[in-house]
């Protein structure tokens, strides 16, 4: 078998792919002539048409590597269009796309290798791989520089922490993301940023980059509860309600409660934020501290100290509050994260939003 080691057997103008985009092409072509006439080549011909084939015309197409010679096939009538190329058509960059797919989908480059030999029959070396995907990255930087809404009703900010691995250094990295829900009430990701750690700091870079993306104003900002994060958003965006996300409240208050006592404390607490009014939570808040506040006195303490930014969704109906007092939603997107960072083997991009400087390291989850 040939071991494709050199790039021009894999890339270049004769290269495999080459080839294997022709004949994609090719027979895709010949499938569409023979629903339009509605017999197989070399069939008998419809009764009643005397349309047939007629040869075959060439063409040459552009895809983002290489330029490939096709033969497109030509009926008699002239009444054959190509649909996978179409007429004046010269680029194709579908297939391209489909390859880079493994990558981008969480496949490792073992995983890569192995679908390309049992699919092609090629063996092709890690470095062509890496070559190959790095063909991503000025999407990459497109995506995350691309400008965005003036407004947003509802965000969401949060932070997961991976395991980076520099040649042969481990260490911790944070992903920042930033989820939100547009004024078409779709959600719409808008950035993710990775730091050596999460902070207040970097955060209020990420307020920054994202008004001079164009983001003017925002309603509600759902948060954890990283020291410092309320306020650098209070910073960049003045007038918007921050809401501290409730689960994360419920779990650090329960990190250190007896296993005996939480499923106890956990129902007491949802009378408290599940009440309808704020005056209700007031009072549910009362009776919790009666009943746990000679056991557990710092639970009741830390919703105190942080109950400016727990009640804000207390002014919007039921409906409204599901959303926006936990950043659950986000969550779908960390494990997606998670789910990308563990399959694959290759040295993901990282792009520090500050200094529009690639850093390569691999990230495996932690």
């Amino acid at each position: 078998m040939k071991d494709y080691s050199n790039p021009e057997d894999l890339l270049g103008k004769n290269g495999i792919f080459a080839e294997l985009k022709k004949r994609l092409l090719e027979r895709a072509m010949e499938a569409e002539m023979e629903d339009h006439l509605g017999y197989p080549k070399n069939g008998k011909s419809l009764e009643g048409s005397d349309n047939c084939r007629k040869g075959h015309s060439r063409k040459r197409v552009i895809s983002s590597t290489d330029k490939i010679d096709i033969q497109v096939p030509r009926d008699r009538e002239g009444t054959y269009e190509p649909q996978i190329v179409s007429k004046h058509q010269r680029r194709f960059d579908g297939f391209d796309d489909k390859i880079l797919a493994m990558y981008s989908r969480g496949m490792s480059i073992r995983e890569i290798q192995s679908t390309l030999l049992e699919i092609y029959n090629v063996e092709v070396s890690e470095g062509i791989i890496t070559g190959v995907t790095d063909k991503i990255y000025e999407d990459v930087v497109s995506w995350q520089n691309r400008p965005l809404d003036p407004v947003y009703p509802l965000i969401f900010f949060d932070c997961i922490v991976v395991k980076s691995k520099e040649d042969v250094k481990v260490s911790n990295r944070s992903v920042y993301v930033a989820l939100a829900i547009n004024m078409e009430g779709k959600k719409e990701l808008l950035g993710l940023w990775i730091a050596p750690s999460e902070g207040a700091k970097f955060w209020l870079g990420v307020m920054t980059e994202l008004k001079n993306r164009g983001v003017k104003d925002l309603f509600i900002a759902s948060v954890d509860g990283l020291k410092g994060l309320p306020e650098a958003i209070e910073t960049a965006f003045p007038g918007v309600e921050v809401q501290l996300c409730i689960v994360h409240m419920e779990r650090n208050s329960i990190k250190y409660v007896n296993w005996k006592d939480r499923k106890e404390i956990c129902k007491d607490l949802k009378e408290v934020y599940g009440a309808p009014t704020e005056s209700a939570a007031v009072q549910k808040l009362e009776e919790f501290g009666q009943k746990w506040d000679g056991k557990y006195p710092t639970i009741r303490k830390k919703w105190v100290n942080n109950w400016e930014r727990i009640i804000p969704f207390f002014e919007y109906p039921e409906d409204i509050r599901r959303v926006m007092y936990t950043t659950n939603a986000i969550e779908s997107v960390n494990r997606s994260i998670r789910k990308v960072i563990k399959a694959k083997s290759a040295s993901p991009i990282e792009l520090n939003p500050f200094t529009q400087k690639y850093e390569h390291s691999q990230l495996t989850d932690t």
